[in-house]
């Protein structure tokens, strides 16, 4: 059953996914252009006033045929929208199906935006970690690599210039059973309703694959033992068994039911952070080096507790005590949270992002958009038809599908920081963290004045009976 993003009206256009062609080409008459009916009255969630940080760095020069293809040695594939229609010439194979539902996606937003994303080339780089570090770009000198090569990606770091887009995930990650975000916020959203905030397991969670990084292993020493409680509760998740008993402990709307989740990257930025902020919990998030394309705009103590990644046991455990000692502050940071992924992160907005995103980067072009000889022109039936297995690719496209037109235009795209506003705003940021490291080494300062009293105590006691 197809997830409709937008309502039907009388001046609604149906496109529906056409599998009756068994030649599997794509249909010449999806709509080129389609005006919605309903004017946004709505500004975009901040996060979208990154979107100018991100294509600031081609703003003077733009972006020429010699820039964009210097980033093709780090690109998984190039795609090309020209007219409304998109065409693919893949490098290499993406892990599992990033590639296919990143590019489903993308075809998604062709359909919901008809006629409104302008012709374009880009290069996608699919790996966990960035591929365009501000270390090998120069401005000046007879070695300048100025400007650097744009690479569309699902995450980007303060030291680097990948332009973040939105992931996979969004539509479906098949591999491990997780369903396109509509439905599984759905999922979530009556999962947190069975299970309220005060009657939840008073520790934190985390369960996932520790083998993936150095600070996830260095988290599982922080385990509940038999010797101490430090209130948090971590689990492996071996994939493959998941995958042979057919998925049954790994649903995420399962996982929802303690008062507190942890957020912890792994080889670089993890899609699991919308899953655990949506949860009603109170995400602990350990510092991430990565950012994705909506997290930027959250704040420390209002969205999530930050965790310092050098001090992760002992900031846990104090963020549990805090959290059980200041029951109504630390489920209003959960609500809060939990609130940001399902109403600032509905899938309108995500294809809102990315129309902006591309439309940003469309005005930098400074090239001639051509299809390449070697692409081959994809569509949602090209993708779709030829599944007919009844597993999960296909259910994760079919939940997925757009099958009309938005009848309302995308939110208001919100204007830019300014310089000191983001410096404000960065600020903020910065000084929210070093006040919940203050009241963690204020914690952890009178605990090691108890113990060491209880210590010297024992001590007396021994002497006197010496």
């Amino acid at each position: 059953m197809a997830t409709s993003i937008v309502a039907s009206t009388k001046k609604t256009i149906k496109i529906p996914l056409n599998c009756k062609d068994t030649t599997q080409t794509c249909p010449l008459n999806y709509p080129s252009r389609f005006k919605p009916a309903i004017s946004s009255s709505e500004t975009c969630p901040d996060y979208f006033r990154w979107i100018h940080q991100d294509l600031k760095v081609w703003q003077e020069t733009g972006i020429t045929r010699e820039t964009l293809e210097r980033a093709k040695p780090n690109a998984h594939f190039r795609l090309v929208i020209k007219s409304g229609r998109l065409y693919l010439h893949q490098y290499d194979k993406c892990y599992q199906t990033r590639d296919v539902f990143t590019i489903w996606g993308i075809l998604q937003l062709l359909k919901m935006y008809p006629g409104q994303v302008p012709d374009l080339e880009l290069l996608f780089l699919c790996h966990d970690q960035p591929g365009i570090w501000k270390k090998d770009f120069t401005q000046e000198g007879p070695n300048a690599t100025w400007p650097p090569p744009p690479l569309f990606h699902y995450c980007s770091h303060r030291d680097a210039y990948d332009i973040v887009f939105p992931d996979w995930s969004f539509w479906g990650w098949p591999e491990v059973n997780v369903k396109e975000w509509t439905t599984l916020q759905v999922a979530i959203r009556e999962a947190n309703e069975r299970v309220r905030w005060k009657d939840r397991v008073p520790y934190a969670h985390w369960k996932g694959n520790s083998y993936v990084s150095q600070e996830r292993r260095d988290l599982m020493q922080c385990n509940f033992s038999d010797k101490c409680d430090p209130m948090v509760h971590l689990y492996e998740q071996d994939w493959e068994k998941e995958r042979e008993n057919g998925f049954k402990s790994s649903n995420l709307e399962d996982q929802c039911t303690h008062r507190y989740k942890i957020y912890i990257e792994g080889r670089a930025w993890s899609v699991s952070k919308k899953y655990i902020l949506a949860c009603d919990s109170m995400a602990l998030l350990v510092k991430p080096e990565f950012f994705d394309f909506f997290g930027r705009s959250m704040v420390p103590m209002e969205h999530y507790w930050p965790i310092r990644p050098q001090e992760s046991c002992r900031d846990l455990k104090f963020a549990v005590e805090w959290g059980n000692n200041n029951t109504e502050k630390a489920q209003e940071i959960g609500r809060r949270g939990s609130e940001y992924m399902m109403k600032r992160l509905e899938m309108k907005y995500v294809y809102d992002y990315m129309l902006y995103v591309l439309q940003g980067y469309g005005k930098l072009m400074r090239l001639d958009v051509t299809v390449p000889d070697n692409a081959t022109e994809v569509c949602s039936e090209t993708m779709a038809c030829p599944i007919t297995d009844g597993g999960l690719i296909r259910q994760c496209m079919d939940d997925s599908l757009v099958t009309y037109p938005s009848v309302k235009t995308a939110c208001d795209l919100p204007q830019p920081y300014g310089d000191d506003e983001l410096k404000r705003f960065l600020k903020n940021q910065e000084s929210a963290e070093r006040h919940v490291e203050k009241l963690t080494n204020d914690y952890w300062e009178v605990q090691n004045k108890i113990l060491q009293k209880g210590k010297n105590k024992k001590k007396t006691k021994s002497l006197s009976i010496v």
